[in-house]
């Protein structure tokens, strides 16, 4: 009697001997127990799929290395996302590198599918660990998936290390080190690993119809686009605006509105005042007064025209 190790997948439908990965249980034990393939058995369905396009063949592929993203994916457990979301993730790299697989290279597929599958596991981390994403450069990726198991090691050979969570500056240095990477990345990876989300949106209290957020304290007004083009829009106002309004007035009225309202004393006071300006030009102060307040009427025609 031929055994299902010495024949692989003799079934009709060999994907029915992995269950569904809603019972991880089942799913571990079945990959578990699925036929390896022999180097010739593995050249032969891989240039199937080359030549041929045999998707038969590439399903094989898949099938005898799924025991592989299993163990691939056990490495991941610490960062808190779900074993069987780690092995999906991990079973995309893997059909990716049958895709990609070249039997003449000379490799055998379980070296050059450990890349991918790793690649795709990292990806589904940085993506979902945290709702912002902490590692975006390949110095910060390649921090990011070290940092944590070195933390760990200096634990282990350091007696006093017990009980802190943070790198001492030799420890430090030694990561940078070894990873190539400036002791200042080091530092503000472990800071940004150590930290938790904050929501910004203000969550409102259940004792409270009030609501308080870091956003609150966080906005920056004077770089806010709208106060900034208001901003501009003033500063612009007070210069060229009031001088193209003082430019529709006649002599008599743009000097009794300079004199009044645009020049300060040096005493810190304001300018002349309305008797001053009667006793200049021989009129009453509420002539002056009445001049004046024509001249701010045609001043604010004039600078909403320029507006």
């Amino acid at each position: 009697m031929t055994t299902l190790t010495q024949q692989p997948f003799a079934v009709s439908n060999p994907w029915a001997l992995v269950p569904s990965l809603g019972n991880l249980d089942a799913y571990i034990t079945a990959a578990n127990r699925l036929p390896m393939l022999t180097l010739e058995q593995e050249q032969t369905f891989a240039r199937q799929l080359k030549d041929n396009n045999d998707l038969e063949a590439a399903g094989k592929l898949v099938l005898s290395h799924l025991r592989l993203v299993v163990s691939v994916s056990r490495q991941y457990l610490g960062y808190g996302l779900p074993h069987a979301d780690l092995i999906q993730e991990g079973n995309i790299g893997l059909m990716k590198a049958v895709k990609r697989f070249d039997p003449d290279q000379g490799v055998r597929l379980v070296s050059y599918a450990m890349h991918w599958i790793k690649a795709e596991i990292h990806e589904y981390i940085l993506k979902n660990w945290r709702m912002v994403k902490v590692a975006t450069t390949k110095a910060q990726r390649k921090l990011f998936f070290n940092l944590r198991s070195m933390k760990q090691g200096f634990k282990a050979d350091a007696a006093d290390a017990t009980h802190r969570n943070t790198l001492n500056p030799t420890e430090v240095k030694a990561v940078a080190n070894k990873l190539k990477v400036k002791p200042e990345e080091v530092l503000e990876m472990e800071m940004r690993m150590s930290g938790g989300d904050v929501l910004l949106d203000p969550t409102p209290n259940e004792d409270s119809d009030e609501a308080f957020g870091p956003i609150a304290y966080l906005t920056d007004l004077n770089h806010e686009p709208t106060a900034m083009i208001a901003a501009h829009e003033r500063d612009v106002m007070a210069s060229d605006g009031i001088t193209a309004a003082l430019d529709v007035l006649d002599e008599r009225s743009r000097r009794i509105v300079e004199e009044r309202w645009l020049k300060v004393q040096d005493n810190g006071s304001g300018g002349m005042t309305l008797h001053d300006l009667a006793a200049e030009y021989g009129v009453s102060a509420e002539r002056i007064r009445q001049i004046e307040v024509a001249a701010m009427k045609k001043m604010k025609t004039a600078l909403a025209e320029y507006a």
